[in-house]
């Protein structure tokens, strides 16, 4: 297999589990500050919409029909 294949497979195979999973939710750790015992920290929560399973899924089925080039 072509390393085009494989990131061809691998984007078919993101798109598809984002859309099966109608989204995916993530949590990025930002800051954190430790008083004595407690520790405090400020979260950000991200989202990636079924949308972008679409064009990645696309983006993989694209890359996997494209014609390869013979030198």
């Amino acid at each position: 297999m072509t390393p085009k294949r494989i990131l061809a497979v691998l984007l078919i195979v993101a798109g598809a589990v984002i859309l099966a999973l109608r989204g995916v939710t993530y949590t990025r750790e930002r800051e954190s500050v430790e008083i004595g015992n407690v520790e405090l920290a400020a979260e950000r929560k991200g989202f990636i919409p079924p949308a972008v399973g679409v064009i990645v899924l696309l983006a993989g089925v694209g890359l996997l029909l494209l014609p390869s080039r013979k030198s």
